[in-house]
C-alpha cells in the first residue's frame, strides 16, 4: 500500500462541512452526465460486459457526498443503456460500488447519507489512490472527480530555506519562480505515474476511467490563471494575519506562512497526455474542456460563498499548521479579497475552461 499525506475535506453535516459546500463540484458532474453516458456507450468494450455477473465501479477520492452518489448513479444508468443498446436487457448485472478515500475521510457521514433507493451494493475501500487499493483486474469503471489535483505530499524543496525552490512568502506556486513551479510539476508527474500504474493493474482490459480535474490551458503561465489566484488569496490572507502578531499572539507569523503550502497542482492537457503516454497502460479516448462551475447556471457566486467552499476543503490542513483560533477571521478576510480581487478576475476569464473531462481505456 502506498503511503500518502491525507488532506480530508471537512466531515460532518455542519455549516462548514464539505457535504454542504461542494455544489460547485456537483455542477460539473451534472454537466458531464451526457458526455459520460456517451463515452460509456461508445467506448466500453463488449468483452467487459460479458466478463462478470457483477459490474464493479470505484469512485476514487469520494469524500463525503452527495456528489459521489450522483456520479455513481450516472454511470450505472449509462452502463444499463449500453446493455439495452445491444439487446442484452436480460443480462444487466448487479452493481457493486466501492467508495475510496483516505482512512481519515468521514465514512460514517458518507454511508449514513447513502440514497435509500440505491441500485447497487455499497462498500468502503480506504487508502491512498496513489497506490494499489483493489485486486488485479477487478474494476470495470473507475471514476474520480476533483481529486487528482491533490498531491501525495508537498515537494520537499519548497520548504527548504537552502533550496532555490524555497517558496518564501507564498502558499502555492501560481506566482512563484520557475524552480517552485517545476518542483510542483515533478511531484505531480510522480504521483500520476503511481496512480496510473496502480489502475493499470486494477482495471480490466477494455475497462474505462472517467476523470474530472482542474487544469490550465497549454501555454498559459500559472500566474495568469484565476484558479491559481484563488489559492494565492489564502496566502495573502494569512500574511495579513501575520501582521497582527500582537493581536494573534504570534499564532500566525511570516515564518509559519513560509512553511505552509497547498498540495495541489493543476496540470495542462499536454502534461497529462505525456504522463499517460509514458505509462502505456491506457489510451485517451476522449478529452473535453468543461465550463467554469461557477458560471454553469449563469450566476457568479459572491466572496462569502467562495470562501465557504475553500474552507470546506482547506480548513483541516490550516488548523493542523496554525491551530483553529484563526479560522473564522482568516476566511472572513478571504471572502473580502475574493469580492475585491478574485471575482473580477473570474468574470474576466469566464469563457476560459478550467476543468477537464477525460476518458481513459485500459489497453489489452
Amino acid at each position: 500500500m502506498e503511503t500518502s499525506e491525507a488532506y480530508p475535506m471537512n466531515g460532518g453535516d455542519g455549516l462548514h462541512g464539505y457535504a454542504k459546500n461542494s455544489t460547485l463540484q456537483g455542477r460539473i458532474i451534472d454537466v458531464c452526465k451526457a458526455v459520460a453516458k456517451e463515452a460509456i456507450v461508445e467506448k466500453l468494450d463488449m468483452g467487459v460486459l460479458d466478463s462478470s455477473e457483477t459490474f464493479i465501479i470505484a469512485d476514487l477520492g469520494c469524500s463525503v457526498g452527495p456528489n459521489t452518489f450522483t456520479a455513481v448513479e450516472n454511470i450505472i444508468e449509462a452502463v444499463k443503456s449500453k446493455y439495452q443498446s445491444k439487446g442484452l436487457n436480460s443480462k444487466i448485472p448487479e452493481f457493486q460500488v466501492f467508495f475510496n478515500d483516505h482512512v481519515s475521510n468521514d465514512f460514517n457521514l458518507l454511508f449514513s447519507s447513502l440514497p435509500q433507493d440505491q441500485r447497487y451494493y455499497a462498500a468502503g475501500s480506504p487508502g491512498s489512490f496513489h497506490g494499489r487499493v483493489f485486486p488485479k483486474a477487478s474494476l470495470h469503471i473507475v471514476h474520480s472527480s476533483y481529486a487528482l489535483q491533490w498531491l501525495s505530499e508537498l515537494p520537499k524543496e519548497i520548504v527548504n530555506k537552502n533550496c532555490p525552490a524555497w517558496n518564501k512568502g507564498k502558499v502555492h506556486y501560481g506566482n512563484s519562480g520557475d524552480q517552485v513551479i517545476q518542483a510542483y510539476k515533478a511531484q505531480y508527474e510522480t504521483d500520476m505515474n503511481k496512480f496510473l500504474q496502480a489502475r493499470a493493474q486494477e482495471v480490466v482490459c477494455g475497462g474505462l476511467m472517467l476523470l474530472i480535474f482542474p487544469f490550465i490551458p497549454n501555454g498559459i503561465h500559472p500566474s495568469q490563471s484565476a484558479s491559481h489566484l484563488s489559492m494565492d488569496l489564502v496566502g495573502y490572507s494569512l500574511l495579513d494575519l501575520a501582521e497582527k502578531v500582537l493581536y494573534m499572539q504570534g499564532i500566525v507569523s511570516e515564518e509559519k506562512v513560509d512553511s505552509f503550502n497547498l498540495p495541489l497542482y493543476a496540470t495542462t492537457p499536454q502534461e497529462f497526455e505525456a504522463v499517460v503516454e509514458r505509462n502505456g497502460g491506457f489510451s485517451i479516448e476522449r478529452m473535453e474542456i468543461l465550463p467554469r462551475s461557477e458560471f454553469v447556471n449563469g450566476n457568479c457566486p459572491n466572496g462569502h460563498q467562495i470562501a465557504t467552499h475553500m474552507r470546506a476543503g482547506f480548513e483541516g490542513m490550516i488548523k493542523r499548521h496554525f491551530g483553529e483560533d484563526i479560522i473564522d477571521e482568516l476566511f472572513d478576510l478571504y471572502a473580502k479579497k475574493a469580492d475585491e480581487i478574485l471575482i473580477p478576475a473570474m468574470v474576466k476569464s469566464a469563457e476560459q475552461g478550467v476543468n477537464l473531462f477525460v476518458v481513459l481505456k485500459r489497453k489489452a
